[in-house]
């Protein structure tokens, strides 16, 4: 018995210590005869891992992200283009439609009329041909034949005035279809453009979101432009004659609608919306916060975006180039755009510059590649918009994009 218990503490080959995973690790290097160990305690692995998994976390979600705004954007550019093809197809049908009341309206035959005409002639040369034969008086054969015509020229006018009722009902009943297609197409041509209205008007309720914030507000109605337009109530072209005053109010609706659509975007290809930077992650949020270098709470007249060094910059508004410059106030490469409609913007920290000053720029223009140069912790955009010179928060702006 004592021999057998014995044998239990007895070296075994096959023997393993049972370890946790996290288990405290040794890391052994030998250089020049020495070796040195790196203790790994078990608090520093599960820090490791939960890091190494958030990064993967992050870039699974950066991933997917940017594949979902991809599709977005794809669908909103089908649903211009299907809205388009709408609007001219919508077109092409009232043109069809106003030719078709043309000829309509041109279409009076008297087929009819022909037909009783020639039956009146071959009537009449049959009543000749008789009285030739039968030796009849030619007095008494004209009376008969002129009260004949005479009758049958009443009986011509009853059909005639039957046949032109028949017809004039038809006509009526074709121009109330085509009245009623005709304002079908109106309604939807009009609701197009409301729609479009409604999503320019709704951008701009979000960013004065952003500026009332600050004491400002926007008015697209207030531009100068809109002092120059021209509009009014439509009026008839020489070459149409239109006498329903349904359809010329429709027109005019339609027109007056079309024309705030064109005002509209021409006011918003001035102001910018949508984000500077295709790929970014918000890192530094507009306001309060705190100093990247001296952790202490200081303003932010921006926002920064921070993404891969040399991702292009574009400008989301017309405009013309007023700075371009290597600030010594932490901006670092530096641009700053005059948009119009006393809005303007700042980008920072380029590390490539493509424009100069005075150049004019339209929507969508590349300015400059993403970079680190002045006051920088890593690659990013730092992004102001001003309205009236004041600094105001550019995410709304960046949220309101307009398709």
């Amino acid at each position: 018995m004592h021999y057998k218990k014995q044998l239990k503490h007895t070296y075994s080959p096959h023997y393993t210590e049972n370890k946790t995973w996290f288990s405290e690790k040794e890391i052994i290097f030998r250089s020049g005869g020495k070796a040195r160990a790196i203790k790994l305690s078990s608090r520093f692995q599960i820090i490791a891992l939960i890091i190494l998994l958030l990064a993967c976390a992050f870039g699974a979600r950066a991933y997917h992200v940017y594949n979902k705004s991809d599709r977005i954007i794809y669908k909103k550019d089908m649903e211009l283009v299907r809205t388009k093809d709408a609007y001219e197809e919508l077109m092409g049908d009232f043109m069809a439609i106003q030719r078709n009341i043309e000829e309509v309206l041109n279409s009076s035959q008297t087929k009819e009329i022909e037909t009783y005409k020639k039956k009146a002639s071959i009537v009449e040369d049959k009543i000749k041909q008789i009285s030739a034969e039968k030796g009849w008086d030619d007095k008494k054969v004209n009376e008969k034949i002129d009260l004949n015509e005479a009758i049958l020229q009443r009986d011509l006018a009853t059909a005639e005035r039957d046949s032109l009722r028949e017809q004039l009902a038809e006509m009526e009943e074709a121009v109330k279809n085509i009245k009623k297609a005709e304002m079908d197409v109106f309604s939807k041509v009009e609701a197009i453009a409301s729609s479009e209205i409604n999503k320019i008007k709704s951008s701009f309720s979000k960013i004065n979101e952003a500026l009332k914030a600050q004491g400002l507000y926007f008015n697209p109605l207030a531009n100068s432009k809109k002092r120059n337009s021209k509009g009014g109530v439509f009026e008839k072209s020489s070459f149409i004659d239109l006498k329903d005053q349904e359809i010329i109010d429709k027109i005019s609706d339609i027109y007056k609608a079309v024309e705030d659509v064109e005002y509209y975007r021409e006011v918003a290809r001035g102001v910018p919306f949508g984000k500077p930077v295709w790929s970014y992650w918000l890192t530094s949020k507009f306001g309060a916060r705190t100093d990247p270098f001296t952790r202490k709470i200081t303003g932010h007249k921006g926002i920064d975006l921070a993404s891969r060094t040399g991702n292009k910059i574009r400008v989301m508004a017309k405009g013309r180039v007023t700075k371009v410059e290597y600030s010594n106030r932490g901006y670092g490469n530096l641009i700053v755009i005059d948009h119009g409609n006393g809005f303007s913007t700042k980008y920072a920290h380029l590390s490539k510059i493509y424009v100069k000053e005075g150049e004019v720029l339209s929507s969508d223009t590349a300015v400059g590649e993403v970079g680190s140069t002045g006051r920088s912790t890593g690659p990013h955009l730092h992004y102001e918009i001003l309205y009236q010179g004041r600094p105001v928060n550019p995410l709304p702006f960046i949220q309101a994009k307009i398709s």
